[in-house]
């Protein structure tokens, strides 16, 4: 199946929504119970997911096939052996905490830190754990357009994550999910509902988001008319670009995930058109930039 589970919640508060509680562990072992029984074969999580990855250990049955992707530290401004080996101890203590020997990627978090002086250091030692088995996949979680371009002129990526949603179609736009495609990439997409926002009711929408209240009215509006739920919508979109891997999904509970896997398989009246709904404004589309005041 299509969809991968992001595991965010396991570990840390998140989103916008009322609902912000780290999922207790007792959902967490039914979520990944359900997931294998629907073949969601891909997990994503982080060294900067607070509690996520010891979660995850202590609930993956020790026969599981899931494909667990992990993400790095952040790093200084200047790359240094010191930071090549906080990479390869931090990797190692996800392993501990997972409980795993191997992992199928590991991404670097912060895509500028590749970018940084010395940040050949970190690529090295990433293509080292490749290469000693403990890693299948490597590469970076983007934001945007130039980090992708200007992370393809310096490595070869194996796997990327990006975000893309109805708001967000900017890498659709530019045609870089084709160009990743051509170069071999693994594209997992992120961020499909932004983080709760295509979801909310535009009325309780405040500080910086403000500005989203009229086109999520319109969005909503248009799709009472094609009765189609903003979840569907969401799905559907990413679901269809047919350059996406996998699409990761947060969840607080089977119901939750129950409700994601049915509606990736709805599908849509073809005279729906997403493209009207495309944004351009950063302050929007990327959550570290909100201010929910």
């Amino acid at each position: 199946m299509k969809l991968g589970l992001g595991t965010v919640q396991f570990g840390l508060e998140y989103g916008i929504s009322a609902e912000r509680d780290k999922v207790a562990q007792p959902m967490v072992e039914k979520i990944l119970e359900y997931a294998a029984q629907k073949n969601i074969d891909v997990i994503d999580t982080a060294a900067l997911y607070g509690s996520s990855e010891e979660a995850l250990g202590n609930c993956l049955p020790s026969n599981h096939e899931f494909k667990i992707v992990t993400k790095t530290p952040f790093f200084s401004d200047v790359i240094t052996q010191g930071d090549a080996d906080a990479l390869e101890r931090v990797f190692l203590q996800s392993l501990t905490k997972l409980k795993q020997s191997s992992v199928y990627g590991l991404l670097i978090h912060r895509a500028d830190d590749l970018l940084r002086e010395g940040s050949e250091l970190l690529w090295e030692r990433m293509l080292q754990l490749k290469q000693q088995g403990l890693i299948k996949k490597i590469g970076a979680s983007i934001y945007t357009a130039a980090q992708i371009d200007a992370l393809l002129a310096r490595y070869d990526f194996d796997l990327i994550q990006l975000p893309i949603s109805v708001f967000d179609q900017r890498l659709l736009a530019t045609g870089h999910l084709k160009t990743l495609k051509q170069r071999g990439v693994e594209i997992h997409a992120r961020s499909v509902f932004l983080q709760g926002l295509l979801l909310k009711d535009p009325a309780l929408l405040t500080g910086s988001l403000v500005s989203a209240r009229q086109r999520l009215q319109h969005y909503h509006a248009v799709l009472r008319v094609f009765d189609v739920s903003p979840i569907q919508a969401s799905m559907h979109f990413v679901l269809q670009q047919p350059d996406i891997d996998c699409v990761i999904v947060g969840v607080r509970s089977v119901q939750h995930l129950d409700e994601l896997v049915v509606a990736s398989y709805k599908s849509m009246n073809a005279a729906f058109d997403y493209a009207p709904f495309a944004l351009q404004d950063e302050k929007i589309l990327n959550p570290s930039q909100w201010n929910l005041r």
